[in-house]
């Protein structure tokens, strides 16, 4: 399996020093040349390599870490999708809903990239928490996925585990974020968790969900307030 990051600003090279905290090869790319990522890259890791867009779309699996407006530039540089898996790493913030058709981000980017496997995934943590171990005495930092194609959550849910992250799985795109809306003031464009499992760590604003027992089989190892 081939991983890209399309995107190099703060979320994007945070995600690439996730990649390289585990030595897994990954392709980054932005508007910018190559070359102008490259030095940036480097630093990170010698797994993260920069290239230019077209041959970072070559991998089986590629990370959207633009600006949100920006994945309908991204979408058109493939004439096809298929046999890709699309991680939606972007938030619609100060997106008026209308102009997503009234729905949810993620279901509105996803129909730009005709025939691909698409994942929201990795947005709900700043790029300072993104950037650290997510390994936490003991615990490991949750992760939220969503996808209307549920053959397409359980690799990035494999994904994240080897990034050291703990996966939850949403639901479909509509379920996740209507599930989320109740606690959007605090948790940006995050998701209602679903179960987690017993050491997970969630990272959020001051919000006690175990309180509201939304976690009732579970003990959480520690609540990291961003």
């Amino acid at each position: 399996m081939s991983y890209a990051i399309v995107g190099f600003g703060k979320i994007g090279q945070a995600l690439a020093h996730a990649f390289a905290r585990k030595n897994i090869d990954v392709t980054v790319a932005s508007r910018r040349p190559p070359e102008a990522l490259a030095p940036q890259a480097l630093a990170i890791g010698p797994t993260v390599v920069a290239k230019s867009l077209q041959d970072a779309l070559k991998a089986d699996t590629i990370m959207l870490a633009v600006p949100f407006g920006e994945h309908r530039e991204v979408a058109k540089a493939l004439p096809t999708w298929e046999g890709k898996t699309v991680i939606d790493a972007t938030n619609a913030f100060a997106v008026p809903p209308d102009e997503l058709d009234g729905l949810p981000s993620s279901a509105f980017a996803a129909k730009s990239f005709t025939g691909a496997k698409f994942v929201k995934g990795f947005n709900h943590l700043v790029a300072a928490t993104l950037t650290t171990d997510p390994i936490i005495e003991g615990g490991h930092r949750v992760v939220f996925l969503s996808s209307d194609d549920e053959d397409a959550t359980a690799p990035v849910a494999d994904l994240a585990i080897q990034l050291g992250f703990a996966p939850v799985k949403l639901g479909k795109f509509n379920e996740g974020w209507r599930a989320g809306a109740r606690t959007r003031e605090n948790l940006g464009s995050a998701h209602l968790p679903g179960p987690v499992q017993e050491g997970a760590v969630i990272d959020l604003r001051p919000c006690d969900l175990a309180r509201e027992g939304w976690f009732p089989n579970v003990r959480l190892h520690r609540t990291h307030l961003m």
